[in-house]
């Protein structure tokens, strides 16, 4: 990147960091000064009456909250973070000071308190976002209304074979003119078989699928967290990027990414199993390839296709390795969980089996892998090294399929359960998928 680039990026608004340097620290700052601001007061009646009713409203509402995230609703099977609850409830608070300080004010000061109150707001999700790396820039935030995607390639050109013994990138001659950067689209993939409603995919095309003859490329399929959509990989997990950067020290060579949902919608949770929720399996195990071998030109056989996933979509990478393992020979498993969840065992068993355990069992990875050996599937476990939840239960699942025969390797890169693991655990594996795929040596 030349110099003018870096300066243009740099003082592009949509590019400044939001989870690290000066806007988080100055966001922090000025909202810890509304909410004293909104605490302070010089009325007796306000330290006596109103402070106090704020403060347990506050509370309530927040223990409220946490009640229908956490046992009602259960969108996330690990229930809110500590940390994230606490910023919920300063968020709580700051709106409860305002609404309790407001009635004896002039419109001046209604005005100041809303004020504050959003300032607090704001301080709290950005402390959230913080925590998570969500949205590193507003680049990223806004790129729901703001991005741009290109029409997918689905013409067929004569295809580079590639001798027994090679790998792809010892025959590949780039020809001239080859883009630098590949091509992101958005697409449907049907449920044919399945009959699995979800939403619509993304489509990673590295700059080699522009060119004629072309390479049959190896595919990744990316899975989300959950709650999660397709487009978190793209914005947050900065696919692109980190596929161009890869094509562009092998010759515009990079496996073909395609990042789905395995759940449907974004609170959904399939558990990537067939069950009664949902025939998550057969779309990933059957639809999705059936897709790319019909839509794309891609490398052919299971050591062409690996499967990968964060947090409950690297949980779904290693069930559909042990359970479709003629499809997928490659998967990486990113901070995944010990078992597919919907919170406990008991409500799992329950919601997609009808209270059958062995049902569950059938398709449990780690009750798979106890029964059958994997000696020609390959995986990678990875961790954030600040991850106590759910490092330990990667450990756990890593050490399952070594016993099972599986080559796999266990990692950690520096982070928690949040997207700088995410982005990492990709980063770091995207030279051992191609060679697992024979793209390169």
């Amino acid at each position: 990147m030349s110099r003018r680039t870096d300066l243009a990026v740099t003082w592009n608004p949509l590019d400044w960091p939001l989870t690290t340097g000066v806007i988080p620290s100055l966001v922090l700052a000025v909202g810890s000064a509304a909410l004293l601001g909104l605490v302070y007061s010089r009325s007796r009646h306000w330290w006596t009456r109103r402070l106090p009713c704020a403060v347990v409203l506050a509370a309530a509402l927040t223990v409220l909250l946490r009640f229908v995230v956490d046992v009602w609703w259960v969108p996330f099977p690990d229930g809110l973070p500590r940390k994230t609850l606490f910023w919920i409830g300063v968020a709580v608070l700051g709106l409860c000071l305002a609404a309790l300080r407001m009635p004896p004010l002039p419109w001046r000061g209604r005005a100041l308190a809303a004020l504050a109150a959003a300032l607090v707001v704001l301080m709290a999700t950005s402390e959230v976002n913080r925590q998570f790396d969500e949205n590193p820039t507003l680049r990223v935030l806004l790129a729901p209304w703001i991005g741009k995607t290109d029409a997918l390639t689905t013409g067929r050109v004569p295809a580079v074979h590639v001798p027994e013994g090679k790998t792809l990138s010892e025959v590949w001659q780039p020809p001239a003119g080859l883009p630098a950067k590949g091509t992101v689209s958005t697409t449907p993939i049907p449920g044919t078989k399945s009959g699995f409603k979800t939403m619509d995919a993304y489509v990673y095309l590295p700059p080699a699928y522009q060119a004629n003859p072309r390479p049959l490329l190896p595919v990744l399929v990316l899975l989300t967290g959950q709650p999660g959509s397709p487009s978190d990989w793209v914005g947050t997990g900065q696919v692109p990027q980190q596929l161009d950067a890869f094509a562009a020290a092998h010759q515009g060579l990079a496996p073909i990414v395609l990042m789905v949902s395995q759940n449907g919608s974004q609170w959904a949770n399939s558990l990537c199993m067939n069950s009664k929720i949902a025939q998550a399996q057969t779309y990933l195990a059957q639809d999705v390839p059936d897709w790319a071998h019909t839509h794309l030109q891609t490398g052919t056989g299971r050591k062409a296709f690996a499967i990968g996933g964060l947090s409950q979509g690297g949980t779904c990478s290693i069930q559909l390795a042990v359970n479709a393992p003629e499809v997928y020979a490659t998967f990486l498993d990113i901070s995944g969980q010990l078992e597919p969840t919907l919170g406990s065992r008991q409500q799992t068993v329950q919601k997609a089996f009808g209270g059958d355990e062995a049902a569950f069992d059938a398709v449990d990875p780690l009750h798979v892998m106890a029964r059958k050996r994997f000696p020609d599937t390959a995986g990678a476990f990875v961790v954030g090294a600040g991850d106590g939840e759910y490092g330990p239960q990667a450990r756990t699942v890593y050490e399952a399929a070594v016993a099972a025969g599986m080559k796999a390797t266990f990692q950690t890169v520096p982070g928690g359960h949040d997207w700088n693991t995410f982005r990492a655990g990709l980063g770091v594996n995207l030279p051992w998928l191609a060679q697992q795929a024979g793209l390169i040596r």
